[in-house]
């Protein structure tokens, strides 16, 4: 029977993880489902490792990844992928916000030929009016800037070996799982779900830690930002040019004397182009020299 690996990023989750486990395993034992269960704990502050180690001595089908500090979701996920077995792999949220009982249709799905299931959000659950429009936002720029369809997507997904494997295969230390498993292709569907409100514990995502998340993900899957430095460049030497006629102008009717605004304002407009234009590069060569050095995407310390 083919085996299903649930990879299952965690960080201070200790609330989380023995419902987590109990869940998944009733679920898909209910179904004649084989499978594993890889959690993988992200440095995690809490007891969230001692709680693998318990569940992994109660049900032979859990497995454990200890990282050697945080290293953040997107390692996670590449760890847990990297030490999957399964001849499909599901990854999905530890804190059950993912509806553990997609995974079934999903793993049908996958049982018809499908080589990527999705789960897209039917909606965002609770969460605040910023945060609900930040998301928006960043959405509707990946979609555009990358040229994926990002618009309602998820860590939520059911994944053929041959699409792990093709995902494991990119060397770029900024990951963006979520991009990567459109970006690689195959054939490939959808399933709907809701996102559910937590049982225990708290988001471990802040609104600078979003932010951050965010900018990394553009950058990494787009060179926008960069054609705004040439178009910046560009409307201000369509601006030099106007001013430069309107100078010219006065100058030959003997009204040079006038713009010293004029002046301080053109200085100010174009260091302040000049600035922004030197930091969104400098953004992209900090993101060059991180890759260049080709350190690994996370440090596993122990396993289960």
């Amino acid at each position: 029977m083919p085996l299903l690996s649930v990879v299952l990023p965690a960080y201070n989750e200790e609330a989380m993880l023995p419902v987590a486990a109990k869940t998944l395993k009733d679920i898909l034992e209910e179904n004649a489902i084989e499978y594993e269960l890889v959690f993988v704990n992200d440095g995690s502050r809490d007891r969230t490792w001692e709680i693998i180690r318990e569940e992994a001595d109660r049900n032979p089908h859990v497995r454990g990844i200890h990282f050697s500090r945080n290293f953040g979701k997107e390692a996670a996920i590449a760890a847990g992928l990297a030490c999957s077995a399964g001849d499909c792999v599901a990854v999905m949220d530890s804190d059950l916000q993912h509806p553990p009982e997609i995974l079934v249709a999903m793993y049908h799905l996958w049982e018809e030929g499908y080589e990527v299931v999705e789960g897209v959000k039917k909606n965002r659950g609770k969460e605040s009016l910023p945060h609900r429009a930040s998301a928006r936002i960043f959405y509707s720029l990946m979609t555009r800037l990358a040229h994926l369809d990002m618009e309602r997507a998820s860590d939520f997904k059911l994944l053929d070996r041959r699409a792990v494997d093709a995902i494991l295969s990119m060397p770029e230390k900024n990951a963006f799982f979520r991009a990567m498993s459109s970006w690689v292709g195959f054939k490939k569907t959808s399933l709907e779900f809701d996102v559910r409100e937590r049982k225990a514990g708290t988001s471990k995502w802040s609104a600078w830690t979003l932010a951050k998340y965010a900018l990394t993900n553009i950058v990494s899957y787009s060179s926008a930002p960069m054609q705004l430095v040439t178009a910046a460049g560009f409307l201000v030497f369509l601006l030099a040019i106007v001013l430069g006629v309107q100078t010219l102008v006065k100058y030959f009717n003997g009204t040079a004397v006038e713009g010293f605004t004029t002046v301080i304002l053109l200085i100010l407009l174009i260091g302040s182009v000049i600035m922004v234009s030197l930091g969104i590069i400098g953004y992209y060569i900090a993101k060059i020299y991180e890759e260049v050095k080709g350190r690994p995407r996370y440090i596993i310390s122990k396993r289960i």
